[in-house]
């Protein structure tokens, strides 16, 4: 078990509600109630540079902390002289990564999409902040992140802050070892070999995959955020993909598991 005040942070690269709750995912599912929220922005950078401030996905209608970052946020940075609202933990920095270190945390990273690419200066706002950061490569490659996450979280007694980014959810919907061509890609905006129900399938395989694989990391860690960063349409009024305006882009799942804090 890592330090019992860390978090453990996991977004799931376009991953639909509907995917989320027709998947068997035991591991994922154990960490808390599966909520229909809506994500912050319609792709990866913007929605991740909003949850680094502290605007998690949400469920508006709802006035319980955390599950509505605007009634209570899970991560929340000082912007103001004194700070209103309920938390979970309060941050002083740029964003909650930086906040994290300056609270004495080990700040460890991954993410598996191109925007996360240390290579580009577009993936700095992302990643700057963390101690640590490794990219593996594009999309399938969840068995090098969790094996790298592993291996640092053995390495420190310090209390830990870890993101994880998965990209097996995000299209085409792959995974290491998958019964069907990565080069084949069921969702692709204005395609022509569009597939709703193969995009439907492989997604939730994908995730199933995701499930099994991150099962070890998620039990040691008491406080666990789960997220998609947005959805995809699957020709829901002839759209696909992600990056645009719709309810099926907005529409994610979130779970937590967050420890009583003092």
């Amino acid at each position: 078990m890592v330090h019992p005040d860390s978090y453990l942070f996991i977004t799931l690269d376009s991953c639909r509600y509907d995917t989320f709750e027709a998947a068997q995912a035991p591991n994922l599912k154990a960490i808390g109630k599966l909520w229909k929220a809506e994500a912050p922005a319609t792709f990866t950078f913007p929605s991740h540079m909003a949850m680094f401030v502290g605007f998690t996905p949400g469920v508006a209608s709802e006035c319980q902390p955390y599950v509505n970052p605007k009634f209570g946020k899970i991560f929340k940075l000082k912007v103001e002289w004194k700070p209103k609202g309920i938390y979970h933990i309060l941050l002083e920095g740029r964003n909650i990564i930086h906040g994290f270190r300056k609270r004495g945390y080990l700040t460890l990273g991954t993410g598996d999409v191109s925007w996360f690419n240390p290579r580009t200066e577009a993936a700095q706002p992302l990643i700057k902040d963390f101690h640590k950061f490794y990219f593996p490569g594009d999309y399938f490659f969840l068995r090098q992140q969790v094996k790298w996450m592993q291996e640092q979280i053995q390495r420190t007694s310090k209390p830990v802050f870890a993101f994880m980014n998965i990209g097996e959810t995000h299209a085409p919907y792959y995974y290491e070892g998958a019964p069907w061509s990565k080069e084949d890609n069921p969702c692709v905006p204005f395609g022509a070999n569009n597939r709703a129900e193969e995009c439907r399938m492989r997604q939730r395989k994908c995730l199933e995959f995701v499930d099994e694989k991150i099962g070890p990391l998620l039990a040691q860690f008491e406080n666990v955020v789960i997220c998609g960063d947005h959805g995809d349409c699957w020709g829901e009024d002839g759209l696909w993909e992600h990056g645009i305006s719709h309810d099926k882009v907005k529409e994610v799942p979130l779970l937590m598991r967050l420890q009583p804090r003092n």
